[in-house]
């Protein structure tokens, strides 16, 4: 199909760079802030002075999990990102007279192979898209069937085809939709586990590690559905933009071809 190894090669190289470039921000700033906060914490209620811990960004986003999600979330804004600049270069081709057939003008089956003949020598990328499809294909079931019919059939099933082949390319964004969520949860147990594992210690007064483990449970899972939630936002605006550029091809096809389609023969006018 189309422009699938283009896609996979993209899809790697943005799960690389998304990978160094959030690695890269936790170590450097996240987790030395972090750590930074937590001894300060740690030297004041070992002091026995009254204090109240801050809320800190830097503390909340310091664990591994949430550097998963966010790697998650960049590799799946950038698929998505890849798929709407290519929505956005088929529309453009909805603003184009690709036909060139005068109002009022009729269409003979004789006359589909002129008219396919410039959707045929347009650049092989270009042809891939949707339009250009349907419209070809129309012309060849009109000029072999003669029958309109044939040709609003094929348009159609063009389209459908499409919007099926959109749909299972977001699959990996939904995977990934899914797998935030999943994420948060493992932190969930793992700072659960962690907490569980130093109650003996809480026992005898020292509440830090408990506490930072729990932090760790709580904080990974608020951040994951945080993640999810925009994940899933711009998710459903990438399906309404799919969505409309198939619904406009129908209609450019319809206005464009398939009302200058004529099933008689230039002798009978």
């Amino acid at each position: 199909m189309r422009r699938n190894g283009y896609d996979f090669i993209f899809q790697v190289f943005a799960l690389i760079i998304a990978t160094i470039v959030v690695h890269a921000v936790f170590v450097t700033v996240i987790r030395p802030n972090a750590d930074a906060i937590l001894q300060a914490q740690a030297a004041l209620q070992a002091s026995g002075q009254a204090f109240v811990a801050e809320r800190s960004i830097y503390v909340v986003l310091r664990d591994y999990e949430q550097e998963a999600c966010f790697i998650l979330m960049l590799w799946a804004l950038a698929i998505m990102g890849l798929k709407a600049w290519q929505t956005k270069q088929e529309r453009s081709f909805l603003q184009l007279d690709l036909l060139n057939i005068a109002e009022g003008s009729q269409i003979y089956s004789n006359d589909t192979a002129r008219l396919a003949e410039p959707l045929q020598q347009l650049p092989p990328l270009q042809q891939s898209y949707l339009l250009p499809r349907a419209l070809l294909q129309a012309l060849r079931r009109f000029g072999s069937s003669h029958t309109m019919g044939d040709a609003a059939s094929a348009i159609k099933e063009s389209c459908d085809t499409e919007s099926d082949r959109l749909d299972s390319e977001l699959a990996m964004v939904r995977y990934i939709a899914w797998a935030i969520p999943s994420i948060g949860f493992i932190g969930t147990v793992r700072g659960i586990g962690e907490a569980l594992s130093q109650a003996h210690k809480a026992v005898e007064g020292d509440i830090v590690g408990v506490t930072v483990s729990l932090g760790v449970a709580f904080n990974s899972t608020f951040i994951a559905l945080v993640i999810s939630i925009v994940i899933m936002f711009f998710t459903h605006q990438l399906q309404l933009m799919q969505e409309r550029l198939v619904l406009d091809t129908q209609d450019y096809c319809d206005t464009h071809l398939l009302r200058h389609l004529n099933v008689g023969s230039p002798t009978e006018q």
